[in-house]
């Protein structure tokens, strides 16, 4: 959660942020810059772009 301790938040923003779980993208993705994400029967794809932005797809 380093990283969100550059973000300027409010209190209640604070509050809110500690009972959400945090993820790195970069220890979900690692090097193939692609994971799979399975939710119920369905799957996903959250991909890094080469203008290093997120993408999630079916």
């Amino acid at each position: 959660m380093d990283k969100l301790a550059t973000i300027e938040l409010d209190e209640y923003q604070k509050e809110e942020l500690e009972n959400i779980p945090t993820f790195d993208v970069d220890d979900i993705l690692g090097r193939a810059n692609t994971a799979r994400l399975v939710f119920g029967s369905q799957v996903y794809f959250l991909r890094r772009t080469r203008q290093n932005k997120l993408l999630l797809t079916k």
